[in-house]
């Protein structure tokens, strides 16, 4: 049975790896909102809500598919995000999709790639993604596309109110888990930048892993 509340024995630690994530970086006008394909539906929900408060005048949503979004996405993760954010209110014209992503380094080099075959030139960018994926995608374009001004972004909920929207307690943590374990080992792989790590984090996140939250561990 899916249990959509976090486990009272973990909550704290889940608590400390939230925070780690979140960038809390104020919004500001962009040339553009990069939406991050995934399971959460809500970053082209958010993504649309910053469109029309004018923090950007065209959108990417960028992401094909994985094993956990092609039964809830089967045209893929951009192309659905597209038409929620339709849905939302932003104009057709001011969406594009990159539908072949399949990893956040890819999300951000075949980006880069659209806008240029466009001829379109941006210095700046929004980038919305879940809660948990922002210090990754920072340290992903820092790497991959430095001269990037960047925004991290998502969906303002908290903790609690997240897990229910999703779902599934348990794989929220284990994706939690998931993108920890990615900003250790990313940088030696020449993904992303390295990230400073508090003791805390790396204390929580070990005990996560040894409470067996590790589906999503590489």
């Amino acid at each position: 049975m899916v249990d959509a509340t976090l486990p009272d024995a973990h909550r704290s630690d889940v608590e400390v790896l939230w925070a780690y994530h979140d960038m809390r970086h104020t919004v500001r006008p962009c040339d553009i909102g990069i939406g991050l394909g995934s399971h959460d539906l809500g970053v082209a929900t958010f993504t649309a809500e910053l469109y029309r408060r004018g923090m950007f005048p065209r959108v990417v949503f960028t992401g094909a598919n994985a094993p956990t979004t092609i039964g809830r996405f089967p045209r893929g993760e951009a192309v659905h995000y597209r038409e929620h954010a339709i849905e939302a209110g932003v104009p057709a014209e001011a969406v594009m999709v990159e539908p072949r992503a399949t990893n956040t380094g890819e999300n951000i080099e075949l980006t880069r790639e659209l806008l240029a075959g466009d001829g379109i030139e941006v210095a700046s960018a929004v980038l919305v993604s879940r809660p948990y994926q922002q210090r990754r995608v920072y340290a992903t374009v820092r790497k991959l596309w430095p001269e990037l001004e960047v925004v991290c972004a998502s969906r303002p909920l908290p903790l609690d109110e997240y897990v229910a929207g999703i779902g599934d307690a348990r794989r929220v943590i284990d994706m939690l888990v998931g993108d920890t374990q990615r900003i250790m080992l990313y940088p030696e792989r020449g993904f992303a930048i390295p990230q400073e790590m508090p003791d805390e984090v790396r204390a929580a996140y070990q005990r996560l892993v040894e409470a067996g939250f590790t589906s999503r561990l590489l």
